[in-house]
């Protein structure tokens, strides 16, 4: 005899369901609020300070400006040069990184590919490697009688100044997609792993060449990874911070605003807070934008 669950039961179902998903979600949520929204709202909250003093020794208190900070950033010509440059990045660093990636993945997805987990782990293991102690290597093979690369005893003979200010942009540009090109790969390779195989079997009966199934199934498959990686990389992009303040102690081509970044870096260190939460606010808002639009654009072209 089959017997059907009363609807007090069923609501006592909903109800320890909803606990049971309550209780794993509540340690994230937690940790997002204590993190992410209570120090972000505060940064919103103390942008709309300045400081004042009384008379030229007083003390110095906070009172309320409206956006006499966000004017002053918005109307600063090394601030908006800053993002300037970081998109300016973005637009060369970015495809190159990422074609790099796809490359790889795809060369360690093919079927004559050797050794695959000892590659995956070689193309990955810069991306352990901390970003500071990247910077410090890199900075030094970028020095001048110390790098391989320039003129001197042993040199290639590149006679390229690789901290100099026309080239110190593409040079934290080689850092970061040393960095995180195995990063990406492994993501790709992961989405590749995920293609039923028959697709391949399927599409070979057919007389499909491997660049046809790259081209016609490989690749559309791939585009939510695509996506992630994107907005993953328009985030980092708008916020380099590391890389540029660490080659920065090698060299004076990186100024204190060099990426709105180390500008609120920078300010935050000179005291001037709710200058430097204006800064981190319009460059929250900015990146949000541009990964939103982004992400728009992408899917609905689907």
């Amino acid at each position: 005899m089959t017997g059907h669950a009363s609807p007090a039961a069923l609501r006592g179902g909903r109800r320890r369901s909803r606990t049971a998903i309550a209780g794993f979600l509540a340690p994230f949520a937690l940790l997002f609020l204590a993190t992410y929204l209570v120090p972000a709202g505060y940064a919103l909250y103390k942008s709309f300070f300045v400081v004042e003093r009384d008379g030229p020794f007083g003390t110095p208190h906070d009172v309320f400006g409206g956006l006499s900070n966000y004017t002053k950033a918005l109307g600063d010509s090394e601030f908006l040069r800053g993002i300037g440059r970081m998109l300016l990045f973005g637009v060369v660093q970015y495809p190159l990184m990422v074609a790099l990636a796809l490359v790889l993945a795809l060369l360690l997805d093919t079927r004559s590919a050797r050794l695959q987990r000892l590659m995956r782990l070689i193309y990955f293991a810069p991306y352990a490697v901390p970003s500071v102690v990247a910077a410090l290597m890199w900075g030094f093979l970028y020095s001048p009688g110390l790098s391989p690369f320039t003129e001197g005893p042993g040199g290639l003979g590149i006679d390229v100044d690789f901290l100099g200010t026309h080239a110190i942009l593409w040079s934290i540009a080689n850092v970061v997609t040393w960095t995180y090109c195995g990063f990406n790969m492994i993501v790709l390779v992961t989405a590749l792993q995920t293609i039923d195989r028959d697709l391949y079997r399927a599409a070979r009966v057919d007389g499909a060449s491997d660049w046809q199934i790259v081209r016609h199934i490989k690749l559309p498959l791939l585009r939510p990874a695509l996506v992630l990686i994107t907005v993953f990389s328009i985030i980092g992009i708008l916020q380099l911070f590391t890389e540029p303040q660490v080659l920065s102690t090698l060299t004076g081509s990186i100024t204190s605003d060099y990426t709105p970044s180390l500008a609120a870096f920078n300010e935050a260190g000179a005291n001037n807070y709710s200058y430097a939460a204006a800064i981190s606010m319009i460059l929250a808002v900015v990146t949000a934008v541009l990964s939103t639009v982004f992400m728009r654009i992408a899917w609905r072209n689907r």
